[in-house]
Order: C-alpha cells, then structure tokens, then sequence
C-alpha cells in the first residue's frame, strides 16, 4: 500500500485505529492486507506498515490521537470540525494530537500537542456552523466512549 492509497483509506473512513481491536479494521491490517496476530512489528510488511504509518502521521491532513477507546487513532481532516464541536464527548487527554520522535540514539518519543492547540483556523471556524447533533453523527457512534 502506497501512503497515498492509505491516506485516501484514511479520508474515506474519517477515522481509524492505527492497530488493536474494534468495531473497524485497523490501519495496520489495512496496510498489510491481512489479520495480524501479535505485534505488527514482527510482521512481514512490518517495515512496510512503519513507513506508511510514518507518512499518515506527518500529513498534514492527519491528526494522530487516541480518540477511540484510548488507543492511536488517525483522524482526517475532514472530520476535524465535528471532532471540535463534539469535542466535551470524550475525555480531553484522548483529543491531544500525539506525535512520534525519533531521538539521536534511535529512541522513538511521543509528544503530545493539547486539544485544541492543534487545531487549525478554519476547522475551528468550520465547528461554529454544525450542531453538536450533527458532529456527532459525522464521526460516529463507534467512535464514542462508553457512558
């Protein structure tokens, strides 16, 4: 899968778990073309699934957060003014953009930039116009938490 295909998956879908279980296949299956048992990194296309994580990550249409049940989810753009104006749904920690380093010595870190801070102009802009109904029909009720 080329970053570009994954980057239109991601559009299509609005949002995606990057692995783990849920309601949806995740990013890493996607990529890999199959179910993965155990760590994606111990997968053959595991280099395959870094890079184009890696790729989905720096986009600049992409925010990486752990909106979905705690875990790295990757939203597209054109879901960022539903997940603003319904942000007060999900617990603020899981809406920090969460970013991935890599140190001199070949660490990765993450870095978490605190909502809304990440938020562009026109995404804020573009909340004030939908009701809180509206975004919260946009990103689904997959993507709550549980009450």
């Amino acid at each position: 899968m080329t970053p570009e295909q994954a980057l239109a998956f991601v559009q299509e879908q609005g949002a995606v778990l990057v692995a783990g279980k849920g309601p949806r296949k995740p990013m890493t299956e996607v990529i890999a073309g199959e179910p993965i048992k155990g760590s994606w990194w111990a997968h053959p296309k595991g280099k395959e699934i870094f890079r184009v994580l890696q790729s989905l990550e720096e986009s600049p249409d992409i925010v990486s957060c752990r909106l979905i049940g705690g875990k790295v989810t990757l939203v597209h753009r054109r879901l960022w003014p539903a997940l603003i104006r319904a942000a007060r749904h999900y617990p603020k920690a899981h809406l920090a953009r969460t970013e991935q380093e890599h140190t001199a010595t070949g660490r990765h870190v993450r870095r978490d930039t605190p909502f809304p801070e990440w938020a562009d102009p026109e995404s804020l802009k573009a909340a004030e116009a939908l009701t809180e109904t509206e975004a919260l029909t946009l990103l689904g009720d997959w993507t709550l938490p549980p009450s």
